[in-house]
């Protein structure tokens, strides 16, 4: 992935790693689209920083999504980089039958939001140059949280989706797969200061310098994702899965 020089489109940027990630291509020299539902939080997020700028975006239904790229390209005709990093965590409890609200809004957001405006820009980033799509999964793709079924099966899902992209736009478009792991972020409440959660600043450091990397990684994982990552390919999957859960309880009980 070219460093300096892009147009780069960051959904979910107002906030937490999107927004993070939004500054550090900001600063590297490039121009930055930030991408959300809240307005006053993208306008915040690009407050003072030219060649910064927002875009609305309802990423919950097929027409919102297809407004969005119109809008985005007839603005920012030059967008080279997508990343889609907007999603949603909601903790669910199935072990028995209840409201499918929460589940049903965290597939659209987390794999139909992507897979949507993919569709919608493809045809568009085929076309220009040093083009690259990068899709935000998590470590919980490979290793579930028992707490957030949903969100884990979306993630493990859209990891199959870039693979399978990377693999059709190989020579057209770049791919790219970023696999955070537990960070402290406005995700769900309580964790921008959860103990143990590695924090947004050393997060986004590393990730910066894997994006700087070249060639550029085709899966960019910090060092703290990889017991999740490599867990089932080093025969440990099981220890792995009751030791994270055990974290995840003992770190939200405090």
């Amino acid at each position: 992935m070219k460093q300096t020089g892009n147009t780069i489109l960051i959904t979910g940027g107002g906030s937490g790693i999107g927004r993070a990630l939004a500054h550090r291509f900001h600063d590297a020299g490039n121009t930055v689209i930030v991408a959300g539902r809240r307005a006053e939080v993208l306008e915040e997020a690009i407050a003072g920083r030219p060649r910064m700028h927002a875009l609305t975006l309802d990423i919950e239904g097929a027409d919102g999504v297809a407004d969005f790229a119109k809008r985005l390209l007839a603005a920012h005709p030059a967008v080279n980089v997508v990343i889609n990093n907007a999603g949603i965590m909601r903790f669910e409890d199935v072990s028995a039958a209840r409201d499918l609200t929460d589940a049903e809004a965290t597939v659209t957001t987390n794999l139909l939001g992507p897979i949507r405006l993919t569709n919608a820009l493809i045809d568009h980033l085929k076309a220009q140059p040093d083009a690259v799509l990068v899709n935000v999964t998590s470590g919980l793709a490979f290793v579930p949280l028992l707490t957030t079924p949903t969100y884990n099966a979306t993630k493990a899902a859209l990891h199959s989706y870039t693979v399978a992209l990377r693999e059709i736009l190989k020579g057209q478009v770049e791919v790219i797969e970023l696999a955070p792991p537990a960070v402290q972020t406005g995700l769900t409440p309580g964790q921008e200061s959860r103990p143990g959660y590695q924090p947004l600043d050393d997060f986004t450091d590393e990730v910066m310098a894997l994006f700087a990397r070249d060639p550029t990684p085709t899966e960019i994982l910090v060092e703290r994702v990889g017991v999740l990552r490599q867990a089932e390919a080093e025969g440990r999957f099981d220890e792995t899965l009751a030791k994270l859960n055990a974290f995840a309880q003992s770190a939200r009980e405090g």
